[in-house]
């Protein structure tokens, strides 16, 4: 513990010394430079004292939010500018070097000086993330987006050619703190002519008392001819906090349960349901949160019973790696899994269509929106609420639109 403290306040130094040496090159003037150092100090020990108040009792609050936002204002920039002065000086040791061995220049005259265009561009790249994550914090976080999606099946029951499927996942109500916007996005998922309405989880963070204040709003969702039905997620089961008693735990798991169906959604708890249309009808299967690195209450085979491998298959599954890791190739062919769980780390790069870009890839290998493999696929929906940072650059807040078409298969 205590040496991980020590490694962790070198870290600390090792980027404020680097980020302040941009500074440095550029602004001469004394009072200025002494400034930056002073709210730099304040702005660490403000977040650390923040950090080392939050309350395992209690999980995520408002604070928790605030801290986690204002230490990645600070310190993404800061660790930019930190890899380009770093960068920078292992330039300058290797030039000094060179001067001494090659041209046997006088040591104080061998190490150039900081290029001021460096520290120039190091400033206007850090600008890029700074003003991005302050977008993220103050409107990117409520950009709600409708991502619409048609998908073509050989096998589709003819009857259900065209059926449109509106999903949302994610909400983490406990985080909301604009009701305006949330009635807005709500009008924006009504506004949307599907068939059947899916949710797929995480409806708090983890208390099921976060989602009082906004149980009005989302029961405003309108009612959809084929229903509206949801599955858990991993925050859903209130395992991020510690309880007083397993009682106390088994009651808000309950409650949480239960605030589904205050909002007009029924829960599938590794179960299936058919969806009847015309003549034909489709299998509706939900399980309840599997992860790889998450809890495993997902299964598989019981959610499935008495479903056939012909029958065609949309399945609710919340943590998208359960696909890769057990669904792709289960014996009962799942044609569709809808899942979200990654939010795309809240902070990627995405031109819709063309490129997409966020560190949730390098954790999961189906982060947001869709993928194939051997004619089945899985839709990853990038969220509709946030969580832990409270603000969205680049990947932004998701109601999604499929339509399942019959057809040849299309990647």
């Amino acid at each position: 513990m205590i040496l991980r403290f020590v490694i962790l306040c070198a870290l600390f130094l090792f980027i404020e010394f680097y980020s302040y040496q941009a500074f440095r090159t550029l602004i001469k003037l004394r009072w200025v430079l002494i400034s930056y150092q002073i709210i730099s100090v304040l702005l660490l020990v403000f977040i650390i004292y923040s950090f080392t108040q939050f309350d395992r009792s209690v999980g995520q609050t408002r604070q928790t939010m605030f801290t986690m936002g204002l230490m990645l204002l600070v310190y993404v920039p800061k660790i930019l500018l930190t890899l380009i002065m770093f960068g920078e000086d292992i330039f300058r040791i290797g030039t000094s070097i060179l001067n001494y061995c090659m041209y046997n220049t006088p040591r104080k005259e061998m190490m150039p000086d900081r290029r001021k265009f460096v520290s120039q561009l190091a400033l206007g790249l850090a600008a890029v993330p700074f003003l991005s994550l302050i977008y993220g914090i103050f409107e990117g976080k409520y950009n709600f987006k409708v991502f619409k999606q048609t998908i073509f099946f050989p096998d589709l029951p003819d009857e259900f050619d065209g059926f449109k499927i509106t999903q949302i996942s994610d909400v983490h109500s406990g985080s909301f703190d604009n009701p305006d916007k949330i009635k807005y996005a709500v009008d924006l998922i009504n506004e949307q002519e599907s068939d059947i309405i899916l949710f797929t989880g995480d409806i708090v963070n983890t208390h099921a008392k976060e989602m009082h204040p906004w149980l009005e709003t989302f029961s405003r969702i309108k009612d959809y001819k084929y229903g509206k039905y949801a599955v858990l997620g991993n925050h859903d089961y209130g395992e991020y906090v510690t309880w007083p008693s397993e009682k106390e735990k088994d009651e808000n798991f309950a409650e949480i349960k239960n605030l589904y169906g205050k909002i007009g959604f029924n829960l599938l708890l590794n179960e299936n349901k058919y969806i009847q249309k015309g003549a034909d009808k489709i299998a509706l299967v939900g399980v309840e949160n599997w992860g790889k690195n998450f809890k495993k209450a997902g299964d598989l085979n019981k959610a499935s019973e008495n479903l056939h491998h012909d029958d065609f298959k949309v399945l609710m599954s919340h943590d998208p790696s359960h696909w890769e890791y057990e669904i792709k190739k289960h014996p009962k062919n799942f044609h569709l899994t809808l899942s979200g769980h990654t939010h795309g780390m809240q902070f990627g790069i995405e031109i819709p269509g063309y490129f997409k870009w966020s560190l949730a890839q390098y954790i999961y290998k189906q982060w947001a929106g869709l993928y194939e493999e051997a004619g089945r696929y899985v839709y990853v929906n990038r969220g509709f609420g946030f969580h832990a940072y409270p603000g969205r650059v680049g990947i932004m807040p998701e109601i999604t639109v499929i339509e399942l078409k019959k057809g040849k298969n299309v990647a």
